[in-house]
């Protein structure tokens, strides 16, 4: 029974990958006055239209929690990018053969890849505010992707990454 537990936090650990944000913010901005928002008309989130679909009410869902509401006449738009990246592997084994004798050497050594390659997935969620400053906020979000992924959990891992970067509205100055 020990050992199944172990390997269920194992399995949670690692299934979990870790979401990294970085925030930036124009200093000195208010962000008490801001209270309604939209998104860009012409927005190319660079997302499947299902994905977008899943952005936008899980970020629709969060921000109404902080009081935000969805306006046509908006106090700020929002402006979302994204793209994906294949990391470089890093985990290779190295086979080597080699000789010697006679103070004279050789050898050969060959890296083969183990396992695959990890997708990641960088989104960009600006905070615009047209008629002032222009950009005031930005999160960017680094994740990995599943391309495989069944809807439920890309929604899933879309609340996971808007859950992170909403952390970071306002800011604490």
């Amino acid at each position: 029974m020990k050992l199944f537990k172990s390997l269920l936090l194992l399995f949670i650990a690692t299934s979990c990958a870790p979401i990294h944000v970085n925030y930036d913010y124009e200093k000195g901005t208010d962000f008490i006055q801001y209270k309604t928002y939209n998104y860009y008309s012409d927005i190319d989130t660079g997302l499947s239209e299902l994905d977008t679909k899943r952005l936008f009410n899980v970020l629709d869902e969060k921000l109404s929690i902080k009081g935000l509401s969805l306006s046509d006449s908006p106090d700020f738009y929002i402006n979302i990018q994204s793209s994906e990246y294949q990391e470089s592997q890093r985990n290779t084994v190295g086979v080597g053969i080699g000789g010697s004798g006679q103070n004279v050497g050789g050898g050969v050594s060959v890296g083969i890849p183990i396992g695959q390659a990890n997708i990641n997935r960088q989104i960009i969620i600006d905070f615009v505010d047209e008629s002032k400053n222009g950009l005031f906020w930005q999160a960017v979000t680094e994740s990995s992707f599943n391309p495989k992924a069944t809807s439920e959990n890309r929604e899933e891992r879309f609340k996971l990454i808007v859950d992170k970067v909403l952390e970071g509205y306002p800011p604490k100055q």
